[in-house]
């Protein structure tokens, strides 16, 4: 692809005027021989992805799929899921994406949950498709496989017409994404998130990653996860980037991009970062020429001292942010301060509101909340354009989430003098030990800076005499060796005596969500791992 209309003068990308629907077509009329993305099959400048996207919308629509039905996708990253996502919105429909690694029986429940008109899946998943919808309760009218021989996507779109019909886009306040939580302590719920909080997460993602034109971004982290498809990917396409897809994660491969393709930024997880890490300290691998990466990027939960350092002694900054699928980004925290504010997840975006609030004595009543003190843990609220507009048929646990025009994202915080946010836990984490509230990730980062411990989870386990007490699960690191005794007098000297765990369980991993999360309700105490 040509680079030469990258002037010193870029384009400005589209603002509010510009339907985000439109944001293809827009970049198409200014950079089309640019590249705009690419998977591990195809190329595409901004002309080609174009093209591809009308022509995505035209097969939807002689499907007879309209505004508001659902459109779900099995994908891995590709380059069809950008088209489908725009495509979605040009004719109204919503976007649905579903965890690739999901088994039968939870793909089942996502699609009679949500009950899309079309989904859209890998020809590999045939077998887990087949049995997911003979175990659901919903069939879609139309099912497109992609990837292998037929390929029914790339069959429509072929035969599919050059120009939408009848359609304006979507509105502003109208859904664009039904995206299922993390579910981090139970069965996930749907997000229905409205085009206005695209446009707002991607000028917060822009005001800290100064995207442009000329920047080329790598996303390894799954597509049907908030970090990839709203922190890395919708940004740069709003900013007139290139885009550039790998199917799955592997070090490697990454910092083979890296050098390959000029690769300005990436983002994943911290435990993707720590092996990435890993690999680019290792002699033999230190050929890559990373002269184009500005930076990376990390979310999902706080970088260790350690890994922020490392990384900065091989000359890479790092910048770390925090968010839900309910609203995206919230926090970052910039490379200049992720040593000094180590353990933060930075200061508040610009566009949303974002507190750390007492709720205790009026939870149900937002003008009754207390603004912490410096240092007084809280929980973190917002309002403003990046909230969602609600739980997909759960009015419920939408009342338990919004209050008012306000947000609760159950994230328990602390905020410095200088409005630097430190995450402590989540409210339903949090357990009561001897009249005490012990927040896990308190605890947890504690332990993370012991030597021999790569990663932990801390839970709250019934006692007889405590009420609960704290159950540490670790991965240690390779060859270590550690005791109980030795564990205890490392936290004792560092924590209250309440907070410290009483059981120590050894994991050879940890059970993950796809962003990379810890499913702590999936780990349990075994004899057989207890620590002595």
């Amino acid at each position: 692809m040509s680079s030469s209309q990258d002037e010193k003068t870029p384009p400005l990308p589209p603002g509010r005027d510009c339907p985000l629907a439109e944001w293809p077509r827009y970049w198409a009329e200014r950079r089309p021989t640019s590249l705009a993305i690419r998977d591990e099959s195809r190329e595409l400048d901004w002309l080609a992805f174009e093209a591809r996207v009308e022509r995505a919308a035209c097969a939807l629509q002689s499907k007879g799929i309209e505004a508001g039905d659902r459109i779900a996708l099995l994908l891995g990253n590709r380059t069809a899921y950008l088209e489908l996502f725009f495509a979605a919105a040009r004719i109204g429909a919503i976007l649905t994406p579903i965890n690739i690694r999901l088994t039968a029986h939870e793909i089942a429940f996502q699609v009679g949950d949500c009950r899309p008109v079309c989904l859209v899946h890998e020809h590999s998943l045939r077998p887990v498709v087949k049995e997911a919808l003979a175990l659901s309760n919903h069939r879609p009218t139309e099912v497109w496989s992609l990837g292998g021989e037929p390929d029914d996507y790339e069959s429509l779109l072929n035969a599919s017409s050059a120009t939408v019909s009848d359609s304006s886009g979507v509105g502003s306040e109208e859904p664009v994404l039904l995206m299922y939580t993390s579910g981090t302590t139970g069965s996930p719920k749907g997000a229905l998130l409205p085009a206005r909080k695209v446009f707002f997460n991607s000028l917060n993602a822009s005001l800290y990653f100064e995207n442009g034109p000329s920047d080329r971004v790598l996303v390894v982290a799954p597509l049907f996860h908030s970090l990839a498809l709203q922190i890395l990917a919708l940004p740069i396409m709003r900013a007139g980037g290139g885009l550039v897809l790998q199917s799955e994660f592997e070090p490697v491969a990454v910092w083979d991009a890296v050098d390959r393709f000029g690769i300005t930024y990436f983002g994943g997880v911290p435990a993707m970062h720590q092996r990435l890490d890993d690999v680019l300290s290792s002699h033999e691998r230190s050929h890559w020429n990373r002269s184009a990466l500005r930076f990376v990027f990390t979310a999902g939960s706080a970088a260790s001292v350690e890994l922020i350092r490392s990384f900065q002694e091989q000359g890479i900054l790092m910048i770390q942010g925090y968010g839900q699928t309910e609203t995206s980004i919230l926090t970052c925290l910039s490379a200049e301060d992720a040593l000094r504010c180590a353990g933060s997840v930075g200061r508040p975006v610009r566009h949303g509101e974002v507190r750390v609030v007492d709720r205790s004595t009026a939870p149900e009543d937002p003008t009754e909340w207390r603004e912490t003190e410096p240092d007084e843990t809280g929980e973190i609220v917002v309002r403003g354009p990046l909230n969602m507009l609600r739980y997909w048929e759960e009015p419920e646990a939408t009342a338990r989430t919004m209050k008012a025009d306000w947000l609760c994202t159950g994230d328990l915080a602390r905020r410095d003098p200088e409005g630097f946010i430190t995450l402590v836990g989540r409210t339903r984490e949090m357990f009561i030990s001897g009249g005490e509230n012990v927040m896990p990730a308190e605890v947890e980062a504690v332990y993370r800076e012991h030597p021999d411990i790569r990663d932990v989870a801390v839970v709250g386990e019934v006692d007889p005499k405590w009420g609960e007490v704290g159950r540490a699960h670790l991965v240690l690191e390779p060859g270590a060796r550690v005791s109980a005794a030795g564990l205890d007098a490392w936290a004792r000297s560092r924590l209250a005596a309440f907070k410290v765990p009483r059981r120590y369980v050894i994991e050879t991993e940890f059970p993950r969500t796809a962003s990379g999360k810890i499913q702590k309700f999936q780990l349990s105490f075994d004899p057989a791992r207890l620590l002595a």
